[in-house]
């Protein structure tokens, strides 16, 4: 039975808004994400302080908060993202349970999938046909909006995954929402006729547009990919070295390939002008090698630093990709010239490396050899079971990924699929969280936000909101991509410039993502107590009813009891906050 509170006065005093957000976002109950969100307080020393829409030319992105921990040491087997699991100092989640083998079917898969309690469940036990299609929406997309619901319970598991795994799948949807940005991965030429030497417009445009494909978009499974291989394969956009190229790179490098094979992808970056500027390569000289994109490529790109790779091998990465640059017109150009001869050997692989205008060929052969090394079949396996999958990834799913990987010639699609047949990703329920781009994106897609002819502008401000949440796309500064794990993510800062977006969506504050009023099923019904809209409320937005505290908190935000009536007069005005209170809760920042 629901406590009803002391109602308080009918505007809600914003000590009473404040004691509501708390309650419902879980922060006074003992285990709730929220709380564990909120627990570590961390510092925010690392904000970039420009000004938003007029960046300096300095070496840093523009204004940004930067992730409120820094990650621990790591271990000769760790990467960046380990590392910051490894410092975590919250209690640990429990170890999952169920299968850990591969089925013949995603739904047969889905079957056998189990829970362990936590944030989204009470106790062990199977999982239910509504929280896998719930668990798959949260994971394959960026939030799943009304539409991915309907899709889903009409398709079911089996055909829908199909249908989102395919590589001829179109989305007009998030064609039109990419074409409101004139230079949104535009070329060089097209870039520099279009605006000023060293302006960053056309890499803003860039970060725009892929902020409306995420959240207009109905591909939505190959959006989370390109924002995987995005991080994994990075050039910051924006960056004060590719104003005229990087835009390109995001379309034709990893856009391109996100549905193909890595190899093909990582041949295609470490020949994009784009890549060889932000990590130095252009500056190569046979004289005097600069050795960014040599060790890059090992420790970030390919096989890591696990792999046993030395200093030397380093050296010798560097001097096979020297030569790599671009012309006067921004192209891509090999400068035999600049290309450092002699033998060269990394890790098995090695070669006399004689003809300086044979070292592109050679170069290629390298790339190929990386891409195919076991190492970074392992690499890429666990990139992307940290996605989908676990902060933790296990080591038995990613050993059979990176099998499946070596096994299909770097082709990610086959890897991708044998990820959503894995007992491991249907025994994953509540093991995720989401970041800031996939809370704001998220909320977005929940409210179910029209497109229309002002939406661009909606979309620039939501860019900047996430920009002050130091998660605008594309736009991490540093050569090793947003890291993809809850410690990193986790202050107070953050959760209150969430829980304030939240607000602005659903309340219109934002030109260009405004609307007259809230969908229909948002709207409290003729008649309906405040219970009975509460729970629709859940239903929709979260996936599950409140709980009877967050049903309290609710009530007490409202000034009501849970079995009144609805108040539609004040409702009218009012529905937008109870809609952002709904969104604050734990259950919405599970990914």
């Amino acid at each position: 039975m629901d406590h009803d509170p002391v109602p308080p006065s009918p505007d809600s005093s914003p000590v009473v808004r404040r004691a509501a957000i708390g309650t419902v976002a879980g922060v006074l109950a003992a285990g709730g994400l929220g709380a564990e969100l909120l627990s570590r307080r961390g510092s925010l020393s690392e904000r970039v302080a420009a000004a938003p829409g007029a960046p300096e030319r300095s070496g840093t992105s523009p204004s940004r908060s930067a992730v409120a921990e820094r990650p621990a040491l790591a271990t000769q087997e760790d990467d960046r993202d380990s590392s910051y699991v490894a410092g975590d100092q919250r209690p640990k989640q429990p170890a999952q349970t169920g299968s850990t083998r591969d089925y013949a079917g995603f739904a047969e898969a889905a079957k056998a999938g189990r829970v362990v309690p936590g944030l989204l469940v009470d106790k062990t036990g199977p999982l239910t046909s509504a929280q896998a299609q719930r668990h798959l929406l949260n994971r394959v997309t960026f939030g799943p909006s009304p539409s991915d619901v309907a899709s889903l319970a009409k398709l079911g598991i089996d055909r829908w995954l199909a249908a989102q795994l395919s590589p001829t799948t179109k989305d007009p949807a998030g064609d039109e929402a990419w074409r409101a940005f004139k230079l949104a991965g535009a070329d060089v030429a097209t870039v520099r006729r279009s605006i000023g030497q060293y302006s960053w417009d056309a890499m803003f445009q860039t970060g725009f547009a892929t902020l409306g494909r995420q959240v207009f978009g109905r591909r939505q499974l190959f959006e989370v990919v390109v924002d995987v291989f995005s991080n994994h394969l990075h050039v910051a956009t924006p960056s004060d070295r590719g104003w005229d190229v990087a835009p390109h790179y995001a379309a034709a490098v990893i856009r391109k390939h996100a549905f193909g094979r890595y190899a093909d992808m990582l041949k295609a970056a470490m020949r994009h002008p784009a890549m060889l500027h932000f990590l130095d390569n252009d500056t190569s000289t046979r004289e005097s090698v600069n050795e960014n994109l040599g060790r890059e490529l090992l420790e970030l790109h390919t096989v890591g630093v696990s792999s046993g790779y030395t200093e030397k091998d380093m050296r010798s990465s560097a001097y096979v990709l020297s030569g790599r640059g671009s012309n006067d017109d921004g192209e891509f150009d090999y400068k035999p010239e600049r290309h450092r001869t002699g033998r060269v050997k990394v890790l098995d692989w090695s070669s006399a490396n004689t003809s300086a205008k044979g070292g592109l060929a050679l170069g290629d052969k390298y790339l190929d050899y990386l891409a195919k090394h076991p190492s970074t079949a392992k690499t890429i396996a666990r990139k992307l079971v940290v996605r989908f999958v676990d902060d933790v990834p296990p080591p038995a799913l990613v050993a059979r990924l990176a099998q499946i990987y070596l096994r299909n010639n770097t082709a990610i699609l086959p890897v991708l699929t044998a990820l959503f047949r894995s007992g491991e990703f249907w025994n994953s329920l509540g093991r995720k969280t989401k970041r800031p781009l996939e809370d704001v994106v998220g909320t977005a897609r929940a409210l179910d936000l029209p497109f229309g002819p002002t939406t661009g502008k909606g979309l620039e401000a939501m860019y900047w909101q996430l920009n002050n949440l130091g998660h605008a796309p594309l736009a991490w500064p540093s050569p090793n991509g947003y890291p993809d794990v809850a410690p990193a993510w986790s202050s107070a800062g953050q959760m209150l410039e969430r829980w304030s977006s939240h607000r602005a969506l659903s309340c219109g504050w934002w030109d260009g993502l405004k609307r007259e009023k809230l969908p229909a099923d948002l709207q409290p019904k003729s008649g309906d107590t405040y219970r009975e809209w509460f729970d629709r409320l859940g239903l929709r937005l979260i996936g599950q009813r409140p709980n009877s505290r967050q049903r309290s908190a609710l009530a007490t935000f409202v000034g009501a009891k849970t079995t009144s009536r609805v108040d539609q007069g004040r409702m009218e005005w009012q529905a937008g906050h109870v809609v952002a209170l709904v969104l604050d809760s734990p259950q919405f920042l599970a990914r």
